[in-house]
């Protein structure tokens, strides 16, 4: 493929290039690696200006094998998926103990990351949760916990991956404390679904931040309510209410939401007037401002993200492999965030 790129064209196609180059047999090499020997046929050309990309020239070790296993475990492949694809692609068997010694390698630098300092203040830190299958003699669902922050800098950091029994306020509490622990002084926005008891948890260790409920979580949970029917209906209204310049005027719009739903739909207006205090501090900001705070999309896609590895896996078999494979996922999506 290197070298239909290289010249133009492929086997047995007229030339594609102007100087008339063309392939012009094979040589051998032996490619050494952790797996043992491994022989190749490299392909030629006639003016011998073809560079192979895959294993470079003068290339007798494959010294990237370890990154490549850890790329493709990344991308949500099985051990036994690794060793299949490994054979298919070059003809090599390596030992599933190899493959998992490999990715265990990553452990301490796992523990290393999250544990390192942070920054003492970060303008907005998203925080949510995902659940995941982890077989424990039986098949449990645990849930993961992550916080993403911003920085001074207006750059996305991931500050920390926690696992747990199950999502809780008290767990939220403890990962906050931790935040707190690696340096970071002061929030001044929390973005958070609708946990019960999750702002008083962030409260408690950073008192004067201001949390943020999840318009789009409130919407979601109201629509809950809702018939299919009349769900754009309705969603189409409860946007007039987050969508106004003003608090006075959302406050004016709740109230015709109120008298317009209410008979038909009561929890949906009481959810939002029990949960109003919070849902309410983005309009202390001007607009550019409120579209990054009032939806905690920011995480959101990072979770989609695990969340179609995750799925993919079905069951991890133990609470380490699923960290393995978060935080290497993580560490692919987060190379992505290069635009402040």
């Amino acid at each position: 493929t290197e070298m239909t790129e290289h010249l133009g064209h492929d086997k047995h196609q007229s030339v594609g290039n102007a100087k008339g180059n063309t392939r012009n047999g094979r040589s051998r090499k032996t490619l050494k690696g952790e797996f043992g020997e491994l022989p190749l046929d490299v392909p030629r050309d006639r003016d011998g200006s073809f560079e192979p990309k895959l294993v470079p020239k003068h290339q007798t070790r494959w010294s990237g094998f370890d990154d490549k296993i850890l790329s493709l475990y990344a991308r949500g492949m099985t051990v036994r998926e690794i060793q299949a694809h490994l054979e298919e692609m070059y003809g090599t068997e390596v030992s599933p103990s190899l493959i998992s010694s490999i990715t265990d390698a990553v452990t301490d630098e796992v523990k290393a990351w999250q544990g390192r300092p942070l920054d003492t203040v970060y303008p907005i830190v998203y925080m949510d949760c995902l659940h995941v299958k982890v077989r424990e003699g039986a098949v449990r669902v645990k849930a993961v916990y992550l916080a993403i922050g911003i920085t001074l800098n207006g750059e996305k950091e991931v500050l920390g991956l926690w696992l747990a029994q199950t999502e809780g306020a008290k767990f939220w509490l403890q990962v906050v404390t931790e935040l707190r622990n690696r340096g970071v002084q002061d929030i001044f926005i929390a973005c958070v679904d609708g946990l019960k008891g999750f702002p008083e948890a962030i409260e408690t260790v950073f008192p004067k931040t201001t949390v943020q409920l999840c318009i789009v979580h409130m919407v979601r949970h109201s629509l809950n309510y809702v018939s299919w029917k009349r769900r754009a209906e309705v969603a189409a209204d409860l946007k007039l209410i987050y969508a106004c310049p003003t608090l006075d005027e959302a406050e004016q719009r709740l109230a015709e939401f109120e008298a317009k739903w209410d008979g038909e739909y009561p929890p949906i207006s009481q959810a939002w007037r029990r949960n109003w205090p919070r849902l309410i501090p983005f309009f202390d900001y001007p607009p550019e401002i409120r579209k990054v705070i009032y939806t905690t999309n920011a995480i959101e896609s990072v979770n989609m993200g695990l969340r179609r590895l995750t799925k993919h896996r079905g069951a991890f078999p133990t609470d380490e492999a699923l960290m393995k494979l978060l935080y290497l996922a993580l560490r692919n999506i987060s190379r992505k965030w290069t635009l402040p």
